[in-house]
């Protein structure tokens, strides 16, 4: 049995298509590979697409008109799934973040102060251990994670998850990024800076 060899990419809903595309160009510093009236695929590296902002009222009508329908496209499918009565009485539930990985340290706190620079700023900075991580709120409000991996090889990173240490805190620990960049840029290395300290 095989396992996927990847995870491809991601298709937020929204109604407000244009904005989302530009949030997500600017802090991704992504690149556009297709739009049309009801959606825009945005890819940041070798990948066709990265990311996908959908009206879904739009998707459905594309869909009626080049495949027949939206069954399964758009919605659940043919298949009722029953939900609660008030979901908004619920715990959060459902999707809670994307994360994207940045090569290295530098890279993920110099996109931080660009977007500082615009007035974009994260909800929390975290070293989980594992990642340094910033987290960001896009204009409808979902949560994306930029980050950086602060060990050298996934295997590392796995042993620290497995740890004492990560069982301890398995949240980590908030960073200030302005002392950070500073820190780095002062020759501090970006291993020292990010290891586990805990």
């Amino acid at each position: 049995m095989a396992s996927p060899m990847k995870l491809a990419h991601v298709v937020l809903w929204t109604r407000q298509v244009p904005r989302l595309r530009d949030w997500y160009l600017n802090v991704l510093q992504a690149r556009v590979v297709h739009e049309n009236p009801a959606a825009a695929f945005l890819t940041y590296d070798d990948e066709h697409h990265r990311i996908a902002v959908t009206d879904p009222d739009g998707a459905a009508k594309l869909a009626a008109e080049h495949a027949g329908g939206s069954e399964g496209l758009v919605g659940g499918g043919t298949e009722a799934v029953e939900l609660p009565v008030d979901l908004a009485s619920l715990p959060l539930h459902g999707l809670a973040h994307i994360a994207f990985a940045y090569g290295s340290l530098q890279d993920l706190l110099e996109n931080y102060e660009r977007l500082k620079e615009e007035g974009i700023r994260p909800t929390a900075t975290i070293n989980h251990g594992t990642t340094t991580s910033m987290y960001y709120a896009d204009p409808d409000g979902n949560q994306i994670e930029l980050q950086v991996d602060n060990f050298g090889t996934v295997q590392e990173g796995v042993e620290f998850m497995e740890s004492d240490s990560f069982a301890k805190n398995p949240v980590g620990v908030p960073y200030d990024p302005d002392d950070l960049l500073a820190r780095l840029r002062g020759g501090e290395s970006a291993v020292d800076l990010t290891a586990p300290t805990w």
